[in-house]
């Protein structure tokens, strides 16, 4: 693609160009929305259900018009629609972006709704322009959102790509919807179509989740979240 890869636009560590390439929030919004549409095909759309497992922003390409593509299907499993559990054997995926029933079936059955939790994961890095997860920390016992108590308080988000009301209103939706999609239990994770109805609805309309907490597996080979945004 064109454009390369997402991460080249919101990690500021790896943008040596920086302001030429800082993505505005309607743009970001508009990728959110169109990786959103790419997955709900695969889980939804297609005669075979496919599961992607490494959803992160390596793995969306950017064209000419900044429409995102999801790429690198090496570690997708395809079942059939009428199943919702798949049986998978250790975590397939990307630190930082894996879903915790992946590393521990105490979490719940692995299924679509992995791919969900990779996907918030992935929004949450794009409002925030960091990476998610700091490879020094080995484990953590708790998500930590220094951004969750404004949200909460209907509070000023305070980022840097928020410039007016609209694109208040608009980082403020991938932020909620993104929460509801990395919830440590899969069935309190919104599908796809869900995720769609919430990004591309009313900011009023959107209730703000529990906040999610997380049990760190035993190997340290997997790094997990220190901090968001």
């Amino acid at each position: 693609m064109p454009n390369g890869s997402l991460e080249k636009f919101i990690y500021e560590k790896e943008n040596p160009l920086k302001e030429e390439r800082q993505l505005d929030c309607k743009t970001l919004y508009d990728i959110a929305v169109g990786v959103a549409h790419g997955l709900e095909y695969l889980h939804k759309g297609c005669n075979t259900r496919i599961l992607h497992f490494d959803i992160k922003p390596h793995n969306i390409l950017i064209d000419d018009d900044f429409c995102p593509k999801i790429s690198d299907f090496g570690l997708a499993k395809i079942c059939p629609r009428k199943e919702s559990i798949v049986s998978v054997f250790g975590a397939r995926g990307t630190p930082g972006y894996i879903a915790q029933e992946l590393f521990s079936r105490n979490f719940g059955g692995v299924s679509h709704k992995s791919d969900v939790y990779s996907y918030g994961m992935m929004v949450l890095e794009m409002v925030g322009r960091r990476k998610n997860i700091k490879v020094e920390v080995d484990c953590s016992s708790e998500l930590y959102f220094p951004h969750y108590k404004r949200l909460e308080l209907n509070q000023d988000l305070g980022l840097r790509c928020i410039k007016n009301e609209i694109d208040e209103e608009m980082v403020r939706k991938m932020t909620v919807v993104s929460l509801w999609c990395i919830q440590t239990d899969p069935l309190h994770r919104p599908a796809m179509h869900k995720v769609l109805e919430m990004l591309e609805g009313s900011v009023q309309m959107l209730e703000i989740p529990p906040k999610p907490f997380l049990s760190s597996p035993s190997t340290s080979s997997i790094h997990l979240l220190s901090e968001i945004l």
